[in-house]
């Protein structure tokens, strides 16, 4: 798909999207709640160590609440572009009262940080949002967030990945449809919304080691794949100390 036929704010920005997320939520974050446990454990701060991250497309703020829960004097800033999934944000995240505040900023689009970012903030994550970037803003947000971390500060990422080639995509589809037997036929059948998501969903993904690169190319060290299983990863590093 070309560049021009960019799909998010038509999904995170309408109800239909929001409600859809909604629905398989409580199936999504079960699954997803070890890989982003390990976000938690990956940062390098003490159990009782006060420290500020910010959660870059956090939707809901899944990640964030994890975070905040590893570490009880953590405050986070969790950014994003929809007041959807704000709202309902606001709705989750109510036991952390205190302890976090939503700031308005759409990753798809170059531009200064929003002042309620704290420069430098202590640790960046993402989540299942950056492969919804194209390669160029991948690159120059990769560039951003190396340059807003404080000296040794962290960045991680959760996302899901291409694969690199049909030989690869032929195995990660058979595990697939192994561990889930109606996979096969989803896939031939989705209906004409599931079909839009799903569009929007691969529209700007990538495999895995070009990501690699813009992170070293954007001066970070210590870039690693930290968790990897078929097409979901956990990759990062950090700012150099010095």
């Amino acid at each position: 798909m070309p560049d021009t036929e960019d799909t998010n704010a038509a999904v995170w920005k309408s109800d239909i999207g929001v409600s859809f997320w909604k629905s398989t939520q409580a199936d999504r974050e079960q699954r997803r709640a070890g890989q982003r446990a390990l976000l938690a454990e990956l940062l390098p701060f003490a159990a009782d160590e006060p420290f500020t991250v910010v959660d870059l497309g956090a939707g809901t703020g899944a990640a964030a609440r994890i975070i905040l829960d590893h570490y009880p004097a953590a405050r986070a800033i969790l950014a994003d572009f929809s007041p959807q999934m704000m709202a309902q944000g606001e709705v989750e995240l109510a036991p952390y009262a205190g302890r976090y505040r939503y700031v308005e900023y759409d990753l798809t689009k170059a531009a200064a940080w929003p002042a309620g970012i704290p420069d430098p903030v202590d640790a960046a994550i993402s989540s299942l949002s950056v492969h919804h970037l194209n390669d160029a803003r991948k690159q120059t947000l990769f560039a951003e967030i190396r340059a807003h971390l404080a000296p040794g500060g962290w960045y991680l990422n959760y996302d899901p990945v291409l694969p690199p080639d049909a030989v690869v995509e032929e195995a990660w589809l058979r595990a697939g449809d192994r561990r889930d037997p109606t996979a096969a036929g989803k896939r031939e059948h989705r209906t004409p919304e599931e079909q839009f998501r799903y569009e929007n969903h691969v529209r700007y993904m990538i495999p895995l080691d070009p990501q690699l690169d813009y992170l070293r190319a954007a001066g970070f060290e210590g870039v690693d794949v930290y968790w990897k299983e078929l097409d979901f990863v956990i990759y990062g590093g950090r700012r150099p100390t010095g």
